[in-house]
């Protein structure tokens, strides 16, 4: 993915979010009612949410975009909340190696 990063990064757990210039075009468009959930523990059942009912999301293989018409939380159960700013954020989540698979860590 070639999307160019911009100055500013928020990690929360197991979840990324940097700030970038574009949304892919590839990219393709998510329906959500004002909580965009972007990753949902499978040990806990806890997830990492954005709560905007103004944001557009995207998805494009493994990677999430929202775009933030105004600021928002990121918000977890288990985390302080974190503000993100308005624009536009590519989500990714840490990943891990196994012999099997490289694959997302479990919350």
């Amino acid at each position: 993915m070639k999307t160019k990063k911009i100055k500013g990064q928020s990690r929360q757990g197991d979840v990324l979010i940097q700030r970038v210039s574009e949304i892919p075009g590839c990219a393709i468009p998510q329906k959500h009612s004002g909580k965009i959930i972007v990753a949902l523990g499978e040990a806990t059942g806890h997830h990492h949410a954005i709560e905007s009912d103004r944001a557009d999301w995207w998805k494009e293989g493994d990677d999430q975009f929202v775009a933030l018409s105004r600021s928002a939380p990121l918000t977890h159960q288990e985390h302080a909340p974190i503000p993100l700013k308005r624009g536009k954020h590519i989500v990714r989540r840490q990943r891990e190696y196994s012999p099997e698979a490289i694959r997302n860590v479990k919350d």
